[in-house]
């Protein structure tokens, strides 16, 4: 009985193993199993890089504004709202695209600022406003052919045209200046604004202007560079004083000044070692000779005996001019004002006035 139950058993390995041994065969064969030794002996391979797929046809073939303007649903280029048309320009662009067709998916169908096509290959192009290619240069960069399609880009900072309407941050005139030049339009002067004067320590103009006339077309001969402030005076006291007092002794108006000495970098009376004249600073005006309107000239001088008028028309300009002035000199003040009447703007610190 041992014996039967021992044959039993052996035979019930035998099966077993014979059941093992088939699996392995079929599995080999099937590729699914491996032996052991195969299994060590595979090597790791090196990955593979894929190529960037092409460009979707539509952008191969031209015309492509149908298929722009198809249903969103049949495109094959994104077209939803999180997806604008106009990267439809990021895709290569073949030969024999149509740059209108293309140009005109843009939103308000305009070309405001410069678009690249072509991207991703070898040849990109610049789409000007009328939606044609620029030409491109030999070094490989983008250039615009500045013929008839330029594109053109604004800077940064703005561009300064007129000083009275620009901010002071951007090249404008201070408020002071501005508010000077505004009185000389209503007293009818006629000036032009000039580049800023500066000719060394003590002499300079920051806002310089050239006077040519005055209120009722009074010229000044010749054009006098002056700054704002002493324009102004002077022309106050012309009209208010030196027209009026003219009229009243010779019954004519006045048709020209005669202006010695306006902007000159050089000290007081021209002494070496003196303080700044404030001609210097564009803030002096000499006058030698008026004109008036029948002929007569009247210099500046110390009259004669019997040239009452003439000394009676001096006399007030003299007397009346402190109102405007803070220096007035002339005949009989010194040596150096013998021939000119000297009128300035100097700022002392008491406010004093030097009218002699």
């Amino acid at each position: 009985m041992l014996t039967c139950l021992f044959r039993i058993r052996r035979r019930s390995l035998y099966s077993a193993g014979l059941v093992l041994t088939t699996a392995f065969i079929v599995g080999g064969c099937s590729g699914d199993m491996a032996p052991p030794g195969e299994i060590l002996a595979i090597q790791p391979t090196a990955p593979v890089i894929l190529n960037e797929p092409a460009a979707p046809m539509m952008m191969s073939s031209a015309p492509v504004a149908p298929a722009m303007f198809a249903d969103s649903s049949d495109a094959r280029i994104p077209n939803a709202p999180d997806a604008p048309m106009q990267n439809v320009l990021a895709y290569p662009v073949a030969d024999g695209v149509d740059m209108n067709q293309m140009t005109s998916a843009l939103p308000e169908g305009s070309l405001d600022q410069p678009i690249v096509t072509g991207i991703g290959t070898d040849n990109p192009q610049l789409a000007t406003s009328s939606g044609y290619p620029t030409s491109n240069g030999s070094d490989g960069q983008l250039q615009d052919n500045r013929i008839n399609n330029q594109v053109q880009v604004a800077g940064l900072m703005p561009r300064v045209t007129n000083p009275m309407s620009a901010p002071q941050w951007a090249g404008g005139m201070p408020a002071v200046e501005k508010a000077c030049r505004n009185r000389l339009k209503r007293l009818g002067v006629t000036y032009r604004d000039v580049p800023a004067i500066n000719s060394g320590k003590g002499c300079s103009i920051p806002y310089p202007i050239e006077v040519t006339k005055l209120s009722g077309g009074i010229e000044i001969k010749p054009a006098a560079k002056l700054n704002c402030q002493i324009t102004d005076a002077f022309a106050q006291w012309v009209k208010n004083e030196l027209a009026p007092a003219a009229r009243l002794r010779y019954l004519t108006g006045v048709r020209e000044i005669r202006q010695l000495s306006s902007y000159s970098c050089r000290t007081m009376n021209s002494k070496r070692g003196a303080p700044m004249s404030e001609h210097a600073s564009g803030n002096a005006i000499d006058v030698g000779k008026i004109t008036l309107n029948n002929g007569q000239a009247i210099s500046v001088r110390k009259p004669g005996f019997f040239s009452f008028r003439e000394k009676s028309l001096l006399k007030t300009v003299r007397s009346d001019s402190c109102k405007y002035f803070t220096t007035v000199l002339g005949p009989g003040s010194d040596v150096h004002h013998k021939d000119h009447f000297h009128f300035d703007l100097r700022t002392r610190k008491t406010g004093y006035r030097h009218c002699d």
